[in-house]
């Protein structure tokens, strides 16, 4: 028989790998519960309309990337492709949205793509979205959370701010027309796919990555040259905010991001580290969102990070992380009541420490071993030596010092100032660096 796999595009995350996962879920929780936002969790299966409706039928994600199905009550359902709509939708059926909201959420999203490095059927994606504030400065303050993530996860050199405005929607639909009737005069210079985008969602065609398009792509009409008064003087502001907070961003004409409902500002920050897979975190507005699920106009805005492209972003940067220890104490026996009983104690005394109870005897040269294929940084003896004596001995496995024994408040009082290595301590202060 076989043995089971996974879901091609749908990866295992290990033990051994999980170090720096973890240690961004805690840098990112800790830093945006220093800028106001609260966490929000909601389901990954939704109602397929809600995509429809808010993505938009004309989209890649809808029309080809989507896990949809019909479930036994003949509902169409959907996996999450992406967070925004979901998190509008929870908003409005808890009423939440009587007052400003910075939100955040985090977890898996699915869409049915080719897979390659970067890109997954399951990928995982932090979502920050804010609703009830209109103006330029939240957007800049946004953009100055990413740059202070950048900073503390060490990646401030790798990544640069591209942004944009799309306007109103009648300054898009100016632009759409223009745009509709400069690539209908070119279009035997159009490749197939842009060729099916013309008809659907031609905006999408000036993020072509392919490089025969890329001088008519740079002739076509501009969205800039289309903007409403209101949102250019949003957009002007914004970058005014921008560059007194001395975060460096580049103008990008072409920029249009992929889902239907953004409007005015618009951003991503990209590297040059990951090949074509170069887009780390994007989003901007989305003014009319809440408006076109039933809710009251309100104004909103948000990013999606993700969470597969900074690890492997991480990785070139810092290299890969060693994996984390299993533990920092490893106890050792030659009987089983007496190390449960004293393990529960330590447990308890010192919740900061991992303390791993050899279970399942054996020798001591082989519970050693094993203390060491932990990577505990001591091991604790419990024989009968040292219960005769009522102490504890201890042998360090990771530095050059002499092997003894203690009673029992002495060793508390001996461990409670060593610094752990295999738990992930809640962040207290800003995260420099990344390593685990």
């Amino acid at each position: 028989m076989s043995t089971p796999q996974s879901i091609r595009g749908m990866h295992d995350l290990l033990p051994a790998a999980l170090g720096r996962w973890q240690k961004i879920e805690t840098t990112t929780a800790h830093l945006l519960a220093r800028y106001g936002y609260r966490e929000l969790r909601f389901p990954v299966l939704e109602k397929t309309a809600l995509f429809t409706r808010t993505i938009g039928t004309a989209t890649d994600i809808v029309a080809k990337e989507m896990y949809s199905f019909a479930d036994r009550n003949g509902d169409n359902l959907s996996l999450r492709p992406e967070g925004t709509a979901g998190c509008v939708r929870a908003c409005l059926q808890h009423r939440l949205l009587d007052r400003p909201q910075r939100l955040w959420y985090r977890g898996p999203m699915f869409r049915h793509e080719r897979p390659q490095k970067g890109r997954l059927r399951q990928f995982h994606q932090l979502g920050v979205e804010i609703f009830g504030l209109p103006g330029p400065d939240i957007d800049a303050e946004l953009l100055a959370l990413c740059a202070r993530l950048w900073q503390e996860l060490g990646l401030q050199d790798a990544l640069q701010l591209e942004i944009n405005s799309l306007g109103n929607q009648a300054a898009r639909q100016a632009h759409r027309a223009a745009l509709l009737d400069y690539l209908n005069a070119h279009r035997d210079q159009l490749d197939a796919d842009s060729q099916r985008r013309l008809t659907t969602n031609p905006l999408r065609i000036l993020d072509s990555k392919n490089p025969q398009m890329q001088d008519l792509i740079a002739a076509a009409p501009a969205l800039p040259d289309f903007l409403d008064p209101d949102s250019a003087a949003h957009f002007d502001q914004l970058r005014t905010h921008l560059d007194a907070l001395g975060i460096a961003h580049r103008l990008n004409p072409r920029l249009v991001r992929g889902l239907d409902y953004y409007n005015r500002t618009v951003f991503e920050w990209t590297t040059d580290r990951l090949g074509t897979q170069g887009t780390l975190c994007g989003g901007g507005r989305y003014d009319d969102l809440v408006a076109q699920l039933g809710g009251p106009p309100t104004a909103a805005l948000g990013f999606g990070l993700g969470l597969e492209r900074l690890i492997l972003l991480l990785d070139q940067v810092h290299g890969p992380t060693a994996p984390r220890p299993q533990a920092d104490l490893y106890l050792v026996s030659d009987q089983p009541t007496a190390p449960l009983i004293l393990a529960e104690k330590l447990r308890t005394a010192l919740p900061h420490l991992a303390i791993q109870n050899h279970c399942g005897g054996g020798s001591f040269k082989t519970q050693f071993k094993k203390a060491d294929r932990s990577g505990a940084q001591i091991a604790l003896i419990l024989g009968p030596d040292e219960r005769a004596a009522d102490r504890i001995g201890i042998k360090h496995l990771r530095a050059l010092h002499p092997q003894e024994t203690l009673p029992l408040t002495e060793l508390l009082e001996r461990l409670r100032s060593l610094p752990p290595l295999s738990i992930m301590p809640a962040a207290a202060q800003p995260t420099k660096g990344i390593e685990p």
